[in-house]
């Protein structure tokens, strides 16, 4: 299994990524891997190199690279509680950035780029996300889903708001599985929240599976932060490659 930074070009300049893969020469299926907030780091090279190992090829593209390469922000103070709003204050306008137009530009130049790498199989890829990165991967396969198959988002928050643009109110256009992991008790998707988004996705007819966490906050997959929650963590796990393993049959 191997892992390395690559440089993905964009429309809008380069993107660090890490991309793992397994050892041989495939066909893998490719999965796209949304970062959380707090931006590429060895945490999120192990979520990578856990995916490929079980036969992907895996990318995990710097979704704020227009600010720079990572890592754009000190993570020393990551694993105190008391010192992660200083972290997240730095990372907000960054999160604010993240347009929907921008992600939909974005998301087709990684799957550009997955495609070309030597042993993708071809045909749609799959999304994971988390926190951030999973209302993110839900965009990614709003406004791509011709091209991803499925979509995951763990802990993921603000995917019902009282915005126009809100991610919920665009499930009608995914033709794929989803998957929801919801944090319990979890201010930015709360069980008002997650009833709106149930609702919208049986309106609009989508295949999904929406889970509540039980006593896991938001963040439980991120085990350099004081959420880390290793029982969620494990659930979080079966849950995805029981969705990838029904996306991608071999």
């Amino acid at each position: 299994m191997q892992t390395t930074t690559v440089d993905v070009p964009t429309a809008d300049g380069v993107a660090d990524a890490l991309l793992a893969r397994p050892d041989g020469d495939g066909p893998f299926p490719a999965v796209l891997v949304f970062m959380d907030a707090f931006g590429l780091r060895p945490r999120m090279a192990e979520m990578a190199a856990t995916i490929a190992a079980r036969g992907y090829v895996v990318l995990v593209p710097n979704l704020f690279h227009r600010f720079g390469r990572a890592p754009l922000v000190d993570l020393s103070g990551l694993g105190d509680e008391n010192r992660r709003g200083e972290v997240f204050a730095k990372v907000s306008p960054m999160i604010g950035s993240l347009t929907p137009d921008v992600i939909a530009r974005d998301t087709a130049a990684y799957l550009d780029f997955l495609a070309a790498q030597p042993g993708t199989a071809p045909g749609p890829a799959a999304i994971t996300g988390y926190c951030m990165g999973g209302t993110n991967a839900l965009r990614a396969i709003e406004a791509h889903p011709d091209r991803l198959a499925a979509a995951a988002a763990f802990h993921a928050g603000r995917v019902v708001t009282d915005a126009p643009d809100s991610p919920h109110l665009g499930v009608g256009a995914v033709t794929g599985e989803l998957y929801f992991g919801h944090a319990d008790n979890d201010p930015s998707m709360t069980a008002e929240q997650i009833v709106t988004l149930e609702k919208a996705l049986d309106a609009a007819g989508v295949t999904y599976r929406s889970e509540v966490y039980p006593g896991a906050r938001h963040g439980y997959t991120q085990a350099d932060t004081p959420m880390y929650d290793e029982k969620a963590t494990e659930r979080h796990w079966a849950a995805l490659f029981d969705l990838l393993d029904r996306t991608f049959p071999r």
